[in-house]
């Protein structure tokens, strides 16, 4: 039981309320953005119909990696990156580091290996050039985008996802303070009383099991938002005179004496197969230090061991092959914080345990959304006249809250449509805007909030039904095809979606005869 004054109390509940109703709905787009992001992989196989299993790092890939780095100019051999790309094809990002404009970029080639070892894509550019969307990855591309920054241009996206995170951390702990019986809300659900007491309960029932979850989200979140944008530039300018690549090679790099003698890089399957051996996982991401030379390093990163939070990366000498060593994220010594720092990913994005971990983020982050979305109804039932004085926050909570899940569907669709013909990484996007744009035009002409409601619902959920047969129709694979590739996620997807819409459809029956039974979920004529 907390124990607090009356006008500690009442100051708590303030805060609470407005630190919801000033950020609420921007944050309620970050978590929901979020809660789908984290199976941003299985989207991204789901939507382009990806059936391949087998990674590009248990393909042989020696040879083309020595032909590779033979063929590309000198400049650009500072490093290599190998990660997979479309359909477990390998890509190979070999670079120079470079500082544009105060930001620390990678220049270079890009090389697209396919499954049987040709090359299929060449390509001049950037970082963001090559990390950026594809036209088969457009539609998770664009949900983690959104869930990181908004689409608001660097800095400043995430500048305001960090304050986002921060207003989420104070709601989170001014919620915990206003529970005066914080163990007996848990279980309390008084459904026989008023409506708004039992979506009262609900509410809080739903933010106090996800209290931890709330913790943990804003805490990471605003970690890695500040991170780059104000903690890297300050310790640069602190300890390295602004050098921003200076403090990456010491935070990140692999010290050791220089030795700039040409050497031809290591056989890199034998790296491969016992980095998979040691780490009992295949790699996400290989790096490779001064390719072509004796002092060249290559580390693999794999995802947590069983059992464990925090992922694992190995250092290997590149000339050689030979193991070194288990290698810290940061630093060249295990530390406490390089632990803390490494965990934070694993943290936000509940990719520590597999499906099992994301499975149990989704549920909590629609938890948070619940909370944030029925948190702001039940601010306005609390204000003095009703929502009646407040007409324009309740549309704005109904196209927010329920118009964000629809101009998403809308997107997927777009995806779906847009794919075959090569033009997903413009109609994704451009979906999305149309979905919106219908949504806040229903919004201000539709002639109540019941009814405005109540056709998001119904739109949503038909618009989530069509989403897997129009996979089919758009060239998809079937779920025959798709099992027997041993590619389970396309099915469990479409049979998810299906459910989804059907729940949406059949929350709407008698609803419209009697919309004061939710008055928390239904706004008020």
């Amino acid at each position: 039981m907390i124990h607090l004054a009356k006008d500690k109390t009442k100051a708590m509940v303030a805060v609470h309320g407005w630190s919801g109703i000033l950020l609420g709905l921007l944050l309620y787009a970050v978590v929901l953005t979020g809660t789908v992001a984290v199976f941003a992989e299985e989207i991204g196989a789901w939507s382009a119909g990806h059936l391949a299993t087998r990674s590009a790092f248990q393909r042989p890939m020696a040879d083309t990696l020595r032909q590779l780095g033979n063929e590309t100019p000198a400049k650009y051999r500072e490093a290599v990156d190998l990660f997979e790309t479309g359909d477990h094809d390998l890509g190979l990002f070999f670079h120079r580091h470079e500082m544009d404009g105060g930001e620390l970029i990678s220049r270079g080639k890009f090389y697209v290996v396919g499954q049987d070892g040709r090359v299929v894509h060449r390509q001049a550019g950037t970082n963001e050039d090559v990390y950026g969307a594809r036209n088969d990855n457009a539609l998770s591309a664009f949900l983690v985008d959104t869930h990181v920054r908004l689409h608001v241009p660097n800095p400043w996206g995430l500048l305001l996802t960090g304050i986002l995170g921060l207003s989420m951390l104070v709601a989170a702990i001014s919620g915990l303070l206003i529970h005066r019986h914080l163990f007996k809300d848990i279980f309390t659900l008084r459904r026989s009383g008023s409506p708004v007491l039992a979506n009262r309960d609900a509410h809080s029932v739903a933010g106090t099991w996800s209290l931890p979850f709330a913790f943990v989200l804003a805490f990471t979140g605003s970690f890695f938002s500040f991170f780059g944008t104000i903690g890297v530039p300050v310790v640069a300018m602190a300890a390295f005179g602004g050098n921003v690549q200076a403090l990456t090679e010491a935070v990140y790099g692999n010290p050791g004496k220089p030795d700039p003698r040409p050497a031809a890089i290591g056989n890199m399957d034998r790296i491969n197969a016992d980095a998979i051996a040691r780490a009992g996982a295949i790699p996400t991401f290989v790096t490779i230090e001064n390719f072509g030379r004796a002092d060249a390093k290559v580390t693999t990163y794999h995802p947590p061991k069983a059992g464990a939070i925090a992922p694992m990366s190995l250092l290997y000498d590149g000339a050689t092959a030979a193991f070194v060593q288990e290698k810290p994220l940061i630093g060249p010594k295990p530390s406490t914080g390089g632990t803390l720092a490494a965990i934070m990913s694993p943290l936000h994005f509940g990719n520590f345990a597999g499906l099992l971990s994301k499975a149990i983020w989704l549920g909590l982050g629609f938890a948070m959304c619940y909370v944030t979305y029925t948190g702001i109804r039940l601010w306005l039932v609390r204000r003095e006249g009703g929502v009646r004085s407040f007409a324009w926050l309740e549309r704005t909570n109904i196209v927010v809250g329920l118009g964000l899940p629809f101009a998403l569907a809308v997107s997927a669709a777009a995806f779906l449509l847009a794919m075959p013909i090569g033009s997903a990484t413009w109609w994704t996007p451009a979906g999305f805007l149309i979905g919106a744009a219908l949504v806040i035009a229903a919004g201000a002409i539709a002639p109540s909030a019941v009814r405005f409601s109540r056709w998001l619902r119904g739109a949503t959920g038909m618009l989530l039904i069509l989403l897997p047969p129009l996979r089919l129709l758009t060239g998809g694979p079937g779920w025959g095809i798709a099992i027997a590739a041993n590619q389970p996620i396309i099915v469990t997807l479409d049979i998810a979606f299906l459910l989804a819409g059907g729940w949406l459809l059949w929350q709407l029956r008698g609803r419209a005869s009697a919309p004061s039974q939710s008055v928390a979920l239904q706004p008020a004529e």
